[in-house]
């Protein structure tokens, strides 16, 4: 038979409430008392369920994780898995575990996060961003529950967020080129009507402007960050009589996309054009050519996340927005001159 706290609070003669604050070291018990419960709980070989535990001590050790939005990268984008991979060895390493939410009902209307949330005792959630974002995530936000964002600005007051500064991603591709002699710069960029794809797309505007370097409308595409879109917008860019001499992709899938697109017209890389992705993923090294790419540093944005996270759970700090610094790694998809 399972035993509860209340069979071991009968068998010693005392309340529920005061094996729990035994269980959990709290004070103010005498050691004639402790040592009665301990030696029940050891002789029943009793171990308290989880909920147990959650509801002793107010905290589950359980940090939610929501990809979040109508469109939502979950596992398949693989710079989020290296972000998410590294922020559970770090959350782990502070003592918690993850809990995956799925939002395959929110459009239903039969599912909220705040309610799975409060239901299963979760100490913080991460949120990761994707597109046409369900308003229960800022629900959470301005909740008390502490909560970080991963590319999505959360402002509730227990609530932060961090990103790669992507204003800067345009401006360093475009300044490279432009110092390698190239003036003809191409662009495929995220859904505009995306909070992230479109501060990395006014990076690009932003940057060709500031050189003074023309902008053609049918150089410009937009994609969904997969390769699929990016074959399709390099395929209808190499419809029209001139070519780039350039194209930067703001994401390396969508950029391996625009490379499959370019070989199959009979064109090479970098020697026709030359090709600049966004992200450096793990398939950037073994492209043929190997992708020069914009780095988001994936390990520092996941352990900023558990740590955020924590302090936020912990109430150690007044948590600010971070902008982590992007690195241009250039590969033999570009010339330098």
């Amino acid at each position: 038979m399972d035993l509860t706290i209340r069979d071991i609070a009968k068998m010693a003669g005392v309340s529920p409430a005061t094996v729990s604050k035994i269980m959990n070291n709290y004070g103010g018990i005498s050691e004639a008392t402790k040592q009665k419960v301990f030696k029940i709980i050891e002789d029943t070989n009793y171990q308290p369920t989880f909920s147990a535990k959650s509801l002793a001590t107010k905290k589950s050790n359980l940090i939610g994780l929501i990809y979040a939005g109508k469109i939502n990268v979950d596992f398949k984008h693989p710079f989020f898995n290296e972000v998410v991979n590294t922020f559970k060895k770090s959350v782990g390493a502070l003592g918690y575990d993850l809990l995956l939410f799925s939002n395959e009902k929110f459009y239903q209307g039969e599912s909220q996060y705040l309610e799975r949330c409060k239901h299963f005792h979760v100490d913080g959630c991460l949120i990761i961003a994707g597109d046409e974002i369900e308003e229960a995530v800022h629900e959470i936000a301005k909740s008390q529950i502490p909560c970080i964002g991963i590319d999505l600005e959360l402002n509730g007051p227990h609530s932060s967020y961090l990103m790669t500064d992507n204003e800067k991603i345009g401006m360093k591709v475009v300044e490279h080129l432009y110092l390698n002699q190239v003036r003809k710069i191409a662009f495929i960029g995220g859904n505009p009507d995306s909070f992230l794809a479109n501060i990395r797309n006014e990076g690009y505007f932003a940057a060709m402007e500031k050189f003074g370097l023309p902008v053609r409308d049918e150089w410009i595409h937009y994609g969904d960050f997969f390769e699929e879109s990016g074959y399709q917008a390099m395929k209808q860019m190499l419809t029209h009589q001139e070519y780039p001499e350039a194209v930067f992709a703001a994401s390396d899938m969508m950029a391996l996309g625009a490379l499959k697109a370019i070989k199959e017209k009979g064109l090479s890389v970098p020697e026709d054009i030359q090709l600049i992705g966004c992200d450096d993923i793990e398939a950037c090294r073994y492209s043929d050519p190997p992708l020069t790419t914009v780095k988001q540093d994936k390990q520092k944005l996941g352990k900023l996340a558990a740590y955020m996270l924590d302090d936020l759970i912990r109430d150690q700090n007044d948590i600010h927005p971070v902008k982590v610094d992007p690195d241009l790694v250039l590969r033999a998809s570009t010339i330098e001159r």
